[in-house]
């Protein structure tokens, strides 16, 4: 058997092995070092001096090493603290009364409530849990209807992963060496876009149809000031922290860790002004942030092990020839990968996605001419669909798990596929007018300088050269 071929028998035995619910990072490790055991066989040498073991242990400390991964940790600390402060009940109630005047009103402040704990917490099962403990049971007790309720929330909550300060931007940013600022930068027009298409589709129905979304008959009238007051006290110091993050990384005030840093902190501060600061759920949010963090460094072990050995055996070669080989143009290339992840999507985390398969594409990004920034984009937009689309649509699991009795699965399926449909009109417009991706970028960090030159002048290089690089 030649050497692609094992590749090729190296990645069908891995997908197998998903399919049958072995742990993913391990099952990596263990595929890594064992089929790398064979491709680096030496027969002069003993088995301890494979040079599999010596690459093992090199992919291991530069994913210790990498800098751009010490903002997961401290993010991932300041989404658990913030979502163990116990604010997001007075933070959906706050927005509910600010909002009244709203058509929909209770659905919109769980979507407004949704996106802004989302981005906090980057952590799709704990907003849409959460979320679905607080607003759910108060929707359906106002006789909200069971599928628009469920769609606000699944959908609301998956927003995180795509909205800065996005945990998948890092990960992106680190499997694809690329700036995590840039990626926020760009992210953050998909991301308003995506939330503002989802309020005007809930204020929409519930304007052509009153009955959706009848106001609450127990409310309880507040005067402006009083309402003012409750927005202020429950949604100003959140919103003040996350624009704080992102402010300092986009205006070059602060690195990514720096600015994740800062988060963590505020985090903290937040809990104590709320009086929800306690040490145990400071040691909670500790453990959950090691686990978390644990997984995904090894998972980047695993997939480098794995990803090195099958490129030595040729197999990126074949992935790539078969991909040029089918003479594609970029946009057909973008919508065939965009297609293999969102299947990817169904029995995968995305973590699994980015950090294991999206590799297998950056190669071929030149050949295309994309931009992995827009690349990595339309990925954080496509995995929105990941969560939200049967059979295997997590959101609705996890809202299923907490739903009061009586709300039905696929009621839950049905509520999301019209925020679906908006997910895609998303990624159809990013399609067909990248500069929603490529505008800010390009604002903040791409501005041209004008320096004079004298052509006479040798020993002054010409710019224009690098431009491009």
């Amino acid at each position: 058997m030649s050497d692609p071929a094992v590749a090729l028998l190296m990645l069908g035995i891995f997908i197998v092995f998903i399919f049958l619910g072995f742990p993913i990072a391990f099952t990596l490790m263990a595929m890594g070092l064992s089929f790398g055991a064979y491709a680096y066989f030496d027969p002069s040498s003993a088995f301890w001096d494979n040079r599999i073991f010596y690459l093992f242990t090199q992919n291991t400390f530069s994913v210790m090493n990498n800098d751009v991964l010490i903002s997961v940790p401290l993010f991932l600390f300041m989404g658990y603290i913030i979502e163990r402060a116990n604010i997001l009940d007075r933070l959906f109630f706050s927005l509910q009364i600010g909002l009244r005047f709203l058509p929909g009103s209770m659905a919109v402040a769980a979507l407004v409530t949704c996106a802004l704990f989302a981005t906090a917490t980057g952590i799709v099962g704990a907003v849409v849990t959460l979320m679905g403990l607080i607003a759910l049971p108060a929707m359906l007790k106002a006789g909200y209807d069971q599928k628009l309720s469920s769609g606000v929330i699944t959908a609301g909550g998956t927003l995180g992963i795509l909205i800065p300060p996005s945990i998948l931007l890092i990960v992106y940013a680190a499997t694809a060496s690329v700036s995590v600022v840039k990626l926020y930068a760009a992210a953050l027009i998909p991301g308003f876009m995506l939330a503002g298409f989802y309020i005007l589709y809930v204020i929409t129905r519930a304007v052509l149809n009153p009955s959706l979304c009848p106001k609450p008959k127990d409310a309880v009238e507040y005067g402006i000031v009083k309402s003012l007051l409750l927005v202020f006290q429950a949604f100003v110091p959140l919103a003040a922290l996350i624009l704080a993050v992102l402010g300092s990384i986009l205006f070059g005030l602060a690195t990514p860790s720096e600015a994740a840093a800062m988060g963590a902190l505020g985090g903290i501060i937040l809990a104590v002004v709320y009086k929800a600061f306690t040490w145990e759920r400071l040691r909670e949010s500790v453990y959950l942030t090691a686990r978390t963090s644990a997984m995904v460094c090894f998972l980047f072990v695993g997939a480098a092990t794995f990803s090195s050995v099958f490129s030595y055996l040729g197999g990126e070669h074949v992935v790539k020839d078969l991909m040029l080989g089918l003479d594609m143009s970029p946009i057909q290339f973008l919508l065939l990968a965009q297609l293999i992840i969102f299947v990817l999507g169904w029995p995968l985390e995305w973590s699994e996605i980015i950090i294991i398969f999206v590799p297998i594409f950056l190669p071929l990004l030149p050949y295309f001419g994309v931009d992995p920034i827009l690349f990595g984009i339309l990925i954080a937009i496509n995995l929105q669909t990941s969560f939200l689309t049967p059979p295997m649509a997590m959101s609705a699991y996890y809202l299923k798990g907490v739903a009061p009795k009586g709300l039905e699965l696929w009621t839950i399926f049905k509520g999301c596929f019209p925020f679906v449909g908006m997910v895609l009109l998303t990624l159809a417009i990013t399609y067909i007018y990248p500069s929603v991706v490529t505008y800010l970028p390009d604002v903040f960090f791409n501005q041209a300088v004008e320096i004079p030159i004298d052509p006479n002048d040798s020993s002054v290089v010409d710019p224009s050269i690098f431009k491009g690089m």
